[in-house]
């Protein structure tokens, strides 16, 4: 049974309930975080709540509970949990009013706030030898221009992941302008003569935690890389294409709307980088 936390109680998952006037109901009016737990340790928590400080600022919201108090929730949350591997899931919306108005309530209104937590499957990365690559299709960028906020405002996301879906493929690559920005759910990579390349940090793009790990271990480890923007040429032409989240990690496109990229298996690259991720969550797991 999965013991979920909303607004001060513990309850099992199935039983907990919000009112039908909440703001992230009837606007989705609110913002979320989704933090990986390896070895009952949340991973990277620090730089998740620096994310989750922003979104909640950038919507005018104030945090419900400071960076000790996030940090016990998320801890208490894993403990009755039972620990182990976990995708655990964190939403903060504006709360409810007695009416339904687009100007935000009145101050006072209290925030919603919800957390669980699910079983994570394990990551390609850790299987390198046997991951067999995914197929991605592109599609025009049709979301706002506050990407950089973890809203919870997901409906272009989810129309492009499921037409993605629909034509047997795992992921949407989005371009906008001329330019590949992102996934529906996911960060972008591509590998060009030797170079790890993902978009720079804008309001297009989400400033994934999984992107930024990634660029911390190829610098670390002398990998060549670089923040720049993608061309959608450079995209059709690179050598490797990734994809890359929390939950899902780092993830090899091997084929791009029916074309086969580089030579139609996960690159070297990307098994060196995957490499250095895999151990890198083991070391923190060693640690625990």
């Amino acid at each position: 049974m999965t013991l979920a936390y909303l607004n001060g109680t513990w309850q099992p998952l199935e039983d907990a309930r919000i009112s039908p006037l909440d703001r992230g109901f009837l606007f989705a009016d609110g913002v979320y975080e989704v933090i990986p737990v390896y070895a009952g340790k949340a991973f990277r928590l620090a730089e998740h709540l620096a994310r989750l400080r922003f979104s909640l600022a950038e919507i005018q919201l104030p945090s419900p509970l400071d960076e000790a108090g996030w940090t016990a929730l998320i801890a208490e949350l894993i403990e009755r949990n039972g620990g182990g591997n976990l995708s655990l899931y964190l939403q903060v919306t504006r709360g409810a009013t007695s009416k339904r108005d687009h100007a935000f309530p009145p101050a006072g209104t209290e925030p919603t706030v919800f957390a669980m937590v699910s079983p994570m499957a394990p990551a390609p990365a850790d299987a390198p030898d046997t991951t067999p690559g995914v197929a991605a299709i592109t599609l025009p960028d049709c979301r706002w221009l506050r990407c950089d906020i973890k809203s919870v405002s997901l409906l272009p996301n989810i129309l492009m992941r499921q037409q993605a879906v629909s034509q047997g493929a795992a992921e949407a690559i989005l371009l906008r302008d001329g330019e590949a920005t992102e996934g529906s759910a996911s960060n972008l990579f591509i590998v060009t003569a030797g170079t790890v390349i993902t978009s720079p940090k804008s309001p297009l793009i989400l400033g994934g935690i999984t992107r930024d790990l990634i660029l911390e271990l190829c610098r670390e480890h002398g990998i060549a890389c670089a923040e720049q923007p993608i061309s959608e040429d450079a995209l059709r032409s690179a050598d490797e294409i990734w994809v890359t989240s929390s939950t899902r990690e780092i993830v090899p496109v091997i084929s791009l709307d029916g074309a086969t990229v580089g030579e139609g298996r996960p690159g070297p690259v990307w098994r060196q980088v995957a490499g250095l991720y895999t151990a890198f969550k083991r070391a923190l797991a060693d640690n625990v």
